[in-house]
């Protein structure tokens, strides 16, 4: 088996490497910090090809890309979990840099990821393109605007490329984690509900990635709540999430 995976620094994307490796897989892992990509990469005693790029660049994605492909043939399974999170604000000068960013990476990141294997793979007429999203991306979450509004477009995203893709042999899964233990929520200053590991959620999106499901909220509660968020009408959610504390800005 060759898996690529995005954002496997750290977080969910270390912890889906080592889940992948302990199954035999073959490795690509992306991600900026080349040396905490490179301990990632001995920790999990797989064979690996490291890219230390950022998914944001299309010309490096599409190097790594034909990099692997000419290595180790296309990847039966293309994860893009590379996803950064930072609180925002309308109107803040600083922040407005950080919204495009977190757009960037979140949504026109996963696409890069897909960009270099969507054509092999549906000329093999197999495959799985898997993108990590979020129950954030169910409703507008205030103070955090880029995050929230990204993770929407990449369940949209995904759902466009999973019926583009219906008879090409090629499957495309779309996965929303709640909350998970990362450095990236490690400075929320709110109660998270369900939280998991970055292995527990690693071991249920390869789980999910098996069932063949379409689209899976990982914990299943979180499911639930992000149902009950969707039907909420305005005039009930707005003054319950205006109420609720912040995720942190960044240099906050």
């Amino acid at each position: 088996m060759r898996v690529f995976i995005t954002g496997a620094s750290s977080g969910i994307g270390a912890a889906l490497a080592h889940c992948y490796a302990a199954r035999g897989a073959i490795l690509g892992l992306v991600a900026r910090r080349e040396a905490a990509l490179g301990e990632v990469a001995r920790a999990t005693r797989a064979r690996t090809e490291t890219y230390a790029c950022d998914v944001r660049d299309l010309a490096a994605m599409d190097a790594a890309g034909r990099d692997f492909i000419a290595r180790h043939g296309v990847p039966d399974l293309v994860i893009a979990n590379a996803g950064t999170s930072h609180g925002t604000l309308t109107g803040e000068p600083e922040d407005a840099r950080t919204f495009a960013e977190i757009l960037e990476v979140n949504v026109i990141g996963m696409m890069h990821t897909f960009h270099p294997f969507a054509g092999a793979m549906r000329q093999e007429r197999r495959g799985v393109l898997a993108g990590i999203a979020s129950v954030a991306g169910f409703r507008g979450l205030p103070g955090a605007g880029a995050y929230s509004a990204s993770k929407a477009a990449a369940i949209r995203y995904l759902e466009a490329l999973r019926v583009e893709m219906r008879a090409s042999g090629v499957r495309v899964v779309t996965v929303c984690p709640g909350y998970i233990a990362t450095p990236m929520t490690e400075r929320n200053p709110y109660r998270m509900p369900f939280l998991l590991s970055a292995e527990e959620a690693a071991r249920r999106i390869a789980g999910a990635i098996d069932s063949g499901r379409s689209f899976t909220v990982i914990p299943w509660q979180m499911a639930i709540v992000g149902r009950l968020m969707r039907l909420l009408p305005n005039a009930v959610f707005d003054p319950l999430a205006a109420r609720a504390r912040r995720k942190p800005r960044r240099g906050a």
